[in-house]
């Protein structure tokens, strides 16, 4: 469940609705909105903070790390781990990358596959 919490924070930022410096809820807030323990959320705000998404000042609060580009990265990676993923799947069922690529562009071009029934 942290995972989820992480992966909506880090789109959230993403996305730029969470700009950097822009104050998160608490811990408890975010649990008690998200129907989850706090020690759930406690632990997605600690992998936050080591991703360096997000910045704890205690005795006042979380906030969006104040990287510029931090939205970027972070859309960056996501890709990237997707990417890998088609790449490691497409590699295993001996489809080279030249293919790989070509299906990519297919797909870019007609979302549908080319599947027209």
């Amino acid at each position: 469940m942290y995972i989820q919490i992480m992966e909506q924070i880090k789109r959230l930022v993403a996305q730029g609705d969470w700009p950097a410096g822009e104050k998160v809820p608490s811990i408890r807030e975010l649990a008690v909105a998200t129907q989850v323990s706090v020690i759930t959320v406690k632990r997605a705000y600690q992998e936050l903070e080591r991703a360096g998404v997000i910045i704890t000042r205690h005795g006042i609060g979380s906030f969006v790390a104040g990287h510029k580009d931090l939205g970027d990265q972070i859309m960056k990676d996501e890709i990237d781990q997707h990417l890998l993923k088609a790449i490691q799947q497409a590699k295993s069922y001996g489809v080279t990358i030249e293919t790989l690529l070509e299906r990519i562009k297919t797909l870019s071009d007609d979302p549908s596959g080319g599947d027209h029934e």
